[in-house]
């Protein structure tokens, strides 16, 4: 099981939007092994956003992520980083496909409603930023056989 971070950004908080994009992850069948509600400092941003720095954009995207509470979730299953991205959607909401969560939440090309790790290494990294030991869970759920197919080695 893949285990990824996901931030749902000042704009998805102040919206609304937490309830209707958590049961998205859980419709499609993602465990939540790990959620807290957060203010993002301006060093937690800086840190997480280390890469871009140099961006023109980089002030703007520290000040907007520390601008209000964000919920940030860890994620797990089978391909979770993968899926996770795809229900996102492009980066811009404007260019998003309908069926994604910034296609259908998000108009803007700066507010994006949703940060989610995009590979193995930055989830593992980013997980560590925003969660303490601990604070991910490893449970069972009893629905776990009508997610995957659990009758081989792997779950599929």
């Amino acid at each position: 099981m893949e285990q990824t971070l996901i931030i749902l950004k000042p704009d998805a908080v102040q919206r609304g939007l937490m309830g209707q994009i958590i049961s998205r992850f859980e419709q499609k069948g993602l465990k939540v092994v790990g959620a807290k509600m957060m203010q993002i400092t301006p060093e937690l941003a800086a840190e997480h956003y280390a890469a871009h720095t140099e961006k023109p954009f980089y002030a703007g995207l520290v000040s907007f992520m520390t601008s209000s509470p964000v919920l940030v979730l860890a994620l797990e299953g089978v391909g979770a980083i993968a899926i996770c991205r795809a229900m996102m959607g492009a980066t811009f909401g404007s260019q998003a496909a309908a069926g994604t969560i910034r296609g259908d939440y998000g108009v803007s090309n700066s507010f994006n409603l949703i940060h989610g790790s995009d590979s193995p290494e930055a989830a593992t990294k980013e997980l560590g930023l925003f969660f303490q030991e601990g604070e991910i869970l490893s449970w069972d759920r009893a629905m776990e056989g009508w997610v995957y197919d659990l009758s081989g080695d792997e779950p599929e």
